[in-house]
């Protein structure tokens, strides 16, 4: 697995096995977030500090494209086709959308106020698009690259999101309101929602989509959930103001 090393302008390379990082890439100046893309072959990386997006050959450690985006860059993620990255910029409030084969921006729209994270939907039709100060989640057409529904969720800091595997629900960590939201990806309206630690910002979901996971900045927790109960199951005590979590699959299958 890869996480940003924002000091060292670098993306670290862990090796869940061995729980320690075996390598180093260079990437940009202060790495934020990084993903990798469907094939396993490239990172796309957001840099905070010098406004830029980059990708990054992994076999080769090489940078085939840097790319400006917005001041301060957050989130970032890929399509599921590998053909665009979208990336967030907090100050300008706008989704950079970056043509990975050219290695060029090709659109440039706005969103809700200070955008964090981003994520596609599994078919690659819709993304979505939390706004911390803004307290929107946007929608967005893929193929247009463009804003169709913006669904309030009230002033609680909305940060990190994740889509379920069947793309019918979108799950939110709202920061201030020390709850997880639950969106219906069919009507864009908050069905429900869980309370689980203070100031929760980083979320996954496991691969069936039964079991979600929160970063509890405020509580140094991490939170379990039962989806389909709807119901915290287990909190377990971590390092002090976890940021982010991820779900890594069993040995059997291995991913990155």
């Amino acid at each position: 697995m890869y996480v940003a090393l924002g000091d060292d302008d670098a993306v670290g390379v862990i090796d869940v096995a061995q729980r320690k990082v075996v390598n180093t890439i260079p990437v940009g100046i202060d790495p934020e977030q990084v993903v990798v893309s469907p094939d396993g072959r490239t990172l796309y990386v957001s840099n905070e500090k010098s406004n830029m997006a980059t990708g990054v050959a992994i076999d080769s450690e090489r940078v085939i494209f840097s790319v400006s985006v917005g001041v301060e860059p957050e989130g970032i993620a890929v399509s599921p086709d590998g053909r665009k990255v979208y990336v967030t910029a907090e100050t300008d409030h706008n989704v950079t959308v970056i043509d990975v084969q050219a290695g060029k921006e090709i659109r440039r729209f706005a969103v809700g106020t200070r955008p964090r994270w981003v994520a596609f939907a599994s078919d690659g039709a819709r993304a979505y698009v939390s706004a911390e100060t803004g307290g929107v989640v946007s929608v967005i057409d893929v193929a247009r690259d463009s804003v169709i529904a913006t669904i309030p969720v009230g002033d609680t800091k909305p940060v990190g999101l994740v889509i379920s595997p069947d793309d019918k629900r979108v799950y939110v960590a709202e920061g201030r309101g020390a709850r997880v939201i639950f969106i219906d990806a069919t009507t864009n309206r908050v069905v429900d929602s869980v309370a689980v630690g203070k100031r929760p910002w980083g979320i996954a979901l496991s691969p069936d989509g039964k079991t979600l996971y929160t970063a509890d900045g405020g509580t140094n927790t991490v939170t379990v959930i039962d989806i389909p109960q709807r119901r915290v199951i287990a909190t377990v005590t971590v390092g002090e103001k976890p940021y982010d979590v991820l779900y890594v699959p069993p040995a059997s299958s291995p991913q990155r």
